[in-house]
């Protein structure tokens, strides 16, 4: 699937927090962006990506999963 924004150092820095679905995903990321990540939170969901977009089952999976990162600091 084509990503409408792909991820790049620009965005790395910009982010506070970074979620990945897959530990797959956060091991690309640390490859790719070591550097860039060092002062970042990275968050594995482990949800499987094979949902389609906004499938309400993403989307209730997300719902659960997601606020409880958001009130860490």
């Amino acid at each position: 699937m084509m990503r409408k924004n792909p991820l790049s150092t620009d965005l790395v820095n910009w982010a506070d927090i970074i979620f990945v679905m897959e530990k797959a995903h956060r091991t690309k990321l640390q490859t790719r962006y070591r550097a860039a990540l060092k002062s970042k939170r990275l968050i594995c969901l482990d949800i499987p990506d094979n949902y389609t977009f906004m499938d309400p089952a993403l989307v209730t999976l997300l719902q659960a999963k997601v606020p409880q990162h958001l009130l860490k600091k």
